[in-house]
Formats: C-alpha cells, sequence, structure tokens
C-alpha cells in the first residue's frame, strides 16, 4: 500500500496537464466552430436528457454557445495552470452538465472526458510550468504521489481491456460489423478502394481486438514499449482520419507519458526542471485517499461489467451499454410507430414521431430508453390537454444487417410503466441470435 503515496517525479503529470488543458479548450470551442452546439441544442424543438435528469435541460437561446465559450476559456486556465484548481472543478461540473442533457450525442470519449476532469481534480498539476507558481498562488515542486500516476494508468487500461473484451462477439470475430462500417467508407481518397476487402476488414478487426488487448501490457514492458507506441501513433491517426473520432485518439495517446521514464520525459519535455529522485523513505499511508481510490478502482470495473447482470443481449438491448467502453461495436436501425389509447375520449389513433431530427429518430427506433421517455412525452402532452392516454410502442429492429426483428412488446402501455434503473425492461423482446445475415443492408 506504501507504493501509492512514494513521492515520484511529477513531469508526465504537469506535461499532460498542458495537453489536457488544450483538448479541453479544443473541444468545447471547436463545439462552437464546427457548428455542432447548433445541432445538438439549438434546432432540437425536444431534448432527451438522462433518465431522471430530465429536469436538466440545455440553456435557451444562445445560452449553450456562452457556455461553450466559457468552457474553452476553462480549458485555458488548466492548459495555463492559472487558478487551475477552480477552472478544473468548473469545467467538471459544465461538461458534466451537457453530458447528462444530450443524451442523443453520447459517445465514450464525452465520459472519459468527464472522469479525468473529475480525477484531475484532486491531482497536483499546477506544481510546475504553472501560472499559479508564477504568482506565488501555490508553492512550486518536482514530485506527485505515486497513486497519481496509478490512477491515471488505470483509466486508460480500462478503456482498452473493456473495449477488448467487448469485441469478443460473434459479429466482430467473423468481420460483420467491420466490413459494414468500413463499407460506408468505401469513397476514401486512396485506400477506400480496399475497405471492402475481406483481407482488409478481417484485418481491423483482429487488428483491432488485439491493439485493445495488448497495447497496455506492451506500453508497460520496456523492451516493446518505442514500437508499441509507434503502432499506437498510426492505429489512433487512422481512426481519427477515416473515422473522425473526435479527439479521442489524441487524448489516448497522451496517456503514453505515464510508460515512458520519467527521467526520459523530463528531459524530453522539461530539461530545465530537475529531475526528482524517489525517496527512500517509507511513505506515509493516508487511509482517506486509500478508501477513496479503492472505492474508484471497484466502481470503475463495476460499470464495464454490470452488463452481464442485466438479462438480455446488451448488442440488442443497449442495457448496460452506456459507461462500459462499448466502442464502435454495431450497426443497428428500425421502424417506431405509437398506437395511442385516448381513455379519456375513447378513441384509438397512431403517431409517428415528426418534430425530432434526423440524429434524433435513427436513436429512437434503435434505443429503448428513448423510446420510453418518447412515451413518456406524449402522455405528458396528453396530460396538458386534460387527456389521459395509454402508449405502445410498434417497433422492429435490425442488427448489424440482419432482417428486421420485432424489438418492443407492442402490448406494453409505456407510458404508465416506470422505468427500472436496475434490471432488465422485459417489455424488449428477445433477440433472436447470431445467425450471420445473409447480406450487409443499411436500409
Amino acid at each position: 500500500m506504501k507504493f501509492f503515496f512514494k513521492n515520484v517525479d511529477n513531469t508526465p503529470l504537469i506535461v499532460f496537464r498542458i495537453i489536457f488543458g488544450t483538448i479541453l479548450m479544443l473541444e468545447a470551442w471547436g463545439s462552437i466552430f464546427t457548428g455542432w452546439i447548433d445541432t445538438t441544442f439549438v434546432q432540437p424543438s425536444l431534448h432527451f436528457s438522462f433518465i431522471a435528469f430530465e429536469w436538466l435541460q440545455p440553456l435557451d437561446g444562445n445560452g449553450m454557445y456562452f457556455l461553450y465559450g466559457l468552457m474553452g476559456f476553462l480549458g485555458l486556465l488548466v492548459l495555463l495552470g492559472y487558478y487551475y484548481r477552480l477552472a478544473i472543478i468548473s469545467y467538471t461540473i459544465l461538461w458534466t452538465y451537457c453530458y447528462l442533457v444530450h443524451k442523443i450525442s453520447y459517445n465514450n470519449h464525452y465520459y472519459l472526458m468527464i472522469l479525468l476532469c473529475f480525477l484531475m481534480c484532486f491531482m497536483p498539476a499546477n506544481r510546475y510550468a504553472s501560472l499559479d507558481v508564477r504568482t506565488q498562488r501555490v508553492d512550486t515542486s518536482a514530485h506527485m504521489p505515486q497513486w497519481v500516476s496509478f490512477l491515471l494508468v488505470f483509466q486508460i487500461s480500462c478503456v482498452y481491456v473493456f473495449g477488448a473484451i467487448a469485441k469478443m462477439y460473434p459479429d466482430w470475430i467473423d468481420g460483420t460489423f467491420p466490413k459494414i462500417v468500413l463499407t460506408d467508407k468505401a469513397n476514401f481518397p486512396l485506400i477506400g478502394k480496399y475497405f471492402t476487402k475481406t483481407w482488409f476488414y478481417m484485418g481491423i478487426a483482429y487488428g483491432g481486438l488485439l491493439f485493445d488487448l495488448l497495447i497496455i501490457p506492451a506500453l508497460a514492458y520496456k523492451q516493446t514499449r518505442k514500437v508499441a507506441f509507434f503502432i499506437s501513433i498510426f492505429f489512433h491517426s487512422f481512426n481519427s482520419i477515416v473515422f473522425q473520432v473526435g479527439v479521442f485518439p489524441y487524448l489516448s495517446l497522451s496517456f503514453a507519458l505515464f510508460f515512458f521514464d520519467g527521467r526520459k520525459v523530463q528531459q524530453w519535455f522539461l530539461p530545465k526542471k530537475g529531475f526528482y529522485q524517489t525517496s527512500q523513505e517509507p511513505a506515509a499511508i493516508k487511509p482517506n485517499y486509500l478508501l477513496a481510490i479503492s472505492t474508484y478502482v471497484v466502481l470503475q470495473l463495476f460499470l464495464p461489467l454490470r452488463q452481464h447482470c442485466i438479462q438480455g443481449n446488451a448488442y440488442w438491448t443497449e442495457e448496460g451499454h452506456k459507461m462500459s467502453w462499448r466502442m464502435m461495436l454495431r450497426s443497428a436501425s428500425g421502424t417506431l410507430y405509437y398506437k395511442i389509447h385516448n381513455i379519456t375520449k375513447d378513441s384509438t389513433y397512431y403517431h409517428r414521431p415528426k418534430i425530432l431530427t434526423a440524429k434524433q429518430k435513427h436513436l429512437i427506433s434503435t434505443h429503448p430508453d428513448v423510446i420510453w421517455q418518447y412515451a413518456q412525452y406524449l402522455k405528458k402532452e396528453a396530460s396538458q390537454k386534460g387527456s389521459l392516454i395509454q402508449v405502445y410502442a410498434i417497433s422492429k429492429k435490425r442488427l448489424n444487417g440482419r432482417p428486421l426483428q420485432e424489438f418492443i412488446d407492442p402490448t406494453v402501455d409505456l407510458a404508465n410503466t416506470p422505468w427500472d434503473y436496475f434490471y432488465h425492461a422485459p417489455w424488449i423482446r428477445e433477440f433472436k441470435g447470431w445467425k450471420k445475415p445473409e447480406k450487409v443492408d443499411q436500409k
């Protein structure tokens, strides 16, 4: 246990703070200039927040532009290490708010950024090469406790290892899904013509699986570290250019700082900073810190594994999918309309969601939680007009090019069915199996 509290050189953390602050700044300001704020928060007339957080809604008017502008400024403060603690705590709160109110745009790197922001709130990342030191707001320091490196390495290890485990399913192993996603990119310049070749998409399937599974041990082992790092650059560059997955590839590469020898990192990035030689004196164990670290580790292990405690196939039901590092694993589409019985007027009619954006329509046809939330919206709308209604979803879904299968039990009144936060929703129809589809059909 004393290992976690031993002081080591803090150069990797200082450099990581600068990179991370840059990423926070670019992520926020980039969302404004790319038009993402407009399509995500301004255009939709109905927003789907995470269940239990429906009371959180996007700011009206230009509010979200101002919010992301502020977050970009806070990211700049993190980069500079100026009022660092206030800046990173504020960014964590605001980013978590944004994450909770745009479930439709969920992806893993948004979630990873929340976790990293949270961890960085407790780390002494402004103790060197910062304006806080220059203005004497904090004392300069050349060391940090070992638990800092442990937590950051542990976090990225969860991303890769659980990402690899999630790929160990039939449609990844036989190349079905990699073929689908690469076929969509077949017009990519120069190399796109190879994307539909069996050797290429099967190479991507097994290469991606092996990379996720082995990259952490390869970086940790001195003899393979440099080769592993160059493979990481190629792997993440390919993903960034071909699949345009945002800042995740660059964020992932920055974790290599904690694998290389601390003295070399110091010489490469901060040559004027003296290297802190680890003290041989026994470190004092801090029970409160140890409890907090243990709790965080257990939670991060439980969340990706919770899907195995829930009945059903997570690739189909989506239950246990979020916060589990299940990245780029399946292609789904579906059809949906609602049968509504107005009890007050004793009438029945059918409804197709028309007020949703194209992205919302796609998600609502494949995600049972969004189907349920829209049924609650219809119930609320009817209630405001003085009517009591029952809402039934007529839904079919296809997974990875298979024929459409019935997705939601059409006999269950979703408007008056409570959401169960911890167990399988019995109104989701069972997946019929992994029989290989005859052809890839994206329609």
